[in-house]
């Protein structure tokens, strides 16, 4: 599968306007994989690129429920909240990034080179992307804030977030202006320690892994 990643004609906005100046011409695909280990849950998500010769921007639109987030800071484990996510690979062979946004906007961001298991369950081959990193990434969030209890009613909500390719090529080196690249990635949906957990992708996956860079599908961004 292959996602068109359209050239910016207005700056996104950052304040969650899925269908604003900036992202009504931007396609929509649909993160609509559920895996079977899933609760009966099956939020409608959506998602959208768009780019710039310094900066990748993304939006989710998320018609959920059971929503909650009790975790705030950087970097800290997000996926256990309701969360979206977007892994993404510039380069092919040289790793990955998995930008990890829960619901209230708190995010988790690393680079990882091998996805082989160690005893204590890490990756041989990752890097917590540090602070300093983080702060270059902007995130905006209709939901912002601790989220608990758990909002159990329908409930629909956006991020938005700004990345810019100066953070990839701190580790991967010189990228350029996107524009006629082609990059790999996934989006995903989860919600683990909700009451109704769940874990859905763009791309299918064979089994619960969201760290499975064999199973991206492709960006082509616009010449």
């Amino acid at each position: 599968m292959e996602y068109y990643v359209q050239r910016a004609t207005v700056c996104p906005e950052l304040a969650g306007l899925w269908d604003g100046p900036a992202w009504r011409q931007a396609e929509a695909i649909t993160i609509g994989n559920f895996r079977p280990e899933s609760s009966d849950h099956r939020p409608k998500v959506q998602a959208k690129l768009l780019f710039d010769a310094a900066t990748i921007y993304g939006i989710f639109y998320v018609q959920d429920k059971y929503v909650r987030a009790v975790h705030t800071g950087y970097q800290d484990p997000v996926c256990r909240d309701s969360c979206v996510e977007f892994f993404v690979e510039p380069n092919p062979d040289e790793g990955y990034f998995n930008f990890e946004f829960s619901a209230c906007g708190a995010f988790l961001v690393h680079y990882v080179t091998d996805t082989t298991r160690r005893p204590d369950g890490e990756f041989k081959g990752f890097v917590e992307l540090p602070q300093e990193d983080g702060d270059l990434v902007s995130v905006y969030t209709s939901l912002p804030g601790l989220i608990e209890p758990e909002i159990q009613e329908d409930t629909d909500w956006v991020l938005e977030f700004a990345i810019p390719c100066k953070l990839f090529e701190k580790y991967i080196g010189s990228l350029g202006d996107p524009a006629g690249q082609t990059w790999r990635a996934n989006f995903y949906k989860c919600g683990d320690a909700t009451s109704h957990p769940h874990w859905a992708s763009w791309m299918p996956l064979p089994k619960t892994d969201f760290h499975l860079p064999e199973h991206f599908g492709t960006l082509r961004f616009e010449e």
